[in-house]
């Protein structure tokens, strides 16, 4: 259960990486590839923040999680900066893909019998024999 602090918190950074991240992709001449941050979720001592980013298209998501991983201190001084007066001390960053929105799109695949498991028995995991 997370306090209203730490909402507080999740919400400013979520908002401020989001930025940060937007200018460094554009700044480094990426286009064509859209990153939102999903989530932020702060620890009940405020140290770490896990910031979850959504990346379109999906394939490029662990290029993006690379390059932000990259440069993962100057993300983080640029929101210390932005943050200085609402927060004491800068929790420590951790980057994650968030793949629910494939996830759903799959999942509304299936629905609409586009990729049928019954005609297609390649979209299911194998099952180990054990």
């Amino acid at each position: 259960m997370e306090t209203n602090r730490q909402k507080k918190i999740g919400g400013v950074l979520q908002r401020d990486v989001a930025d940060v991240i937007q200018n460094a992709l554009r700044d480094a001449g990426v286009h064509g590839i859209l990153v939102s941050v999903t989530k932020v979720s702060v620890t009940t001592d405020l140290s770490i923040a896990k910031v979850y980013m959504s990346v379109f298209p999906h394939n490029e998501g662990e290029k993006v999680l690379t390059e932000v991983n990259s440069v993962k201190s100057q993300i983080k001084h640029q929101i210390a900066q932005r943050t200085r007066n609402q927060l004491r001390r800068m929790p420590e960053l951790s980057y994650f893909i968030d793949d629910s929105l494939e996830y759903i799109d799959n999942i509304d695949k299936a629905i609409k019998g586009e990729e049928n498991p019954i005609t297609d028995p390649d979209l299911l995991p194998r099952r180990k024999k054990k």
